[in-house]
């Protein structure tokens, strides 16, 4: 029997006062004092206005200053590969090469768990058993995991830690919040952004795909026409 586990991201820390952080740091570039003092002397309206200018403005190195930790737990190999194509950041992932997995968990997309041919469903399950059942008399029979693991599909699910400041993450929602992403990574994308609008609600107001945070769709004739019921927002003229 397959196991799968439920697709989870917790937020295991941030930089203490993230959006004071940030206004400090914008301020520094135009105050003498040092930004102590600015930090501490910032209203909640100076630092909405501020956050929203240099957002607005694309003027946005000064939100790498917020930093976010992430665990991610329940995703396949195939959306690992997805996440650590963002470059700015940082990851831990957990090793196939040390870590026995003698008890892995598989994802099962969704498309095929509600697939109407169950014969179809029962051998995509099958595949996955057997391919643990291999996994196992490898280990078992003195084969380092290192190698056993070349026989596991890209669905067996891992657990990451990852960690991106403010700046990167905005970045990060406008491309895999969008319907075109892949599935799995939206879910993760959705439930990071969830988490981090609680602790900075200001910078991640309108972080999303660009048909939220700019108002425009990009992807022309692939585009999925959300932003139709978006108020202001327009699909992006391809001439």
């Amino acid at each position: 029997m397959i196991k799968e586990d439920k697709l989870k991201v917790e937020l295991l820390g941030y930089t203490s006062d993230p959006e004071q952080n940030v206004v400090a740091a914008i301020r520094q570039c135009y105050a003498s004092v040092g930004a102590k003092e600015l930090k501490e002397k910032t209203t909640d309206e100076v630092k909405r206005r501020l956050i929203k200018q240099v957002i607005n403005s694309g003027h946005t190195s000064t939100l790498e200053h917020a930093s976010f930790t992430f665990a991610i737990d329940g995703v396949s190999r195939v959306t690992e590969i997805h996440l650590i194509r963002h470059r700015i950041a940082s990851f831990s992932i957990q090793s196939g090469r040390y870590v026995k997995r003698g008890d892995a968990a598989y994802r099962v997309p969704p498309k095929i768990r509600n697939l109407a041919d169950k014969k179809l469903l029962e051998k995509y399950l099958k595949h996955l058993e057997n391919s643990q059942e291999l996994y196992n008399e490898l280990i078992d029979a003195g084969i380092p995991a290192e190698d056993a693991r070349f026989c596991q599909p890209q669905s067996v699910q891992v657990k990451i830690v990852m960690t991106m400041n403010a700046r990167e993450l905005l970045h990060f929602f406008s491309v895999r919040s969008c319907t075109r992403a892949q599935w799995e990574i939206r879910e993760v994308a959705k439930q990071m952004l969830d988490l981090v609008k609680g602790v900075a609600p200001i910078i991640f107001e309108n972080a999303g795909p660009p048909c939220v945070s700019e108002k425009i769709c990009d992807q022309g004739k692939m585009s999925c026409g959300i932003w139709k019921n978006i108020k202001g927002a327009k699909l992006k003229d391809e001439n």
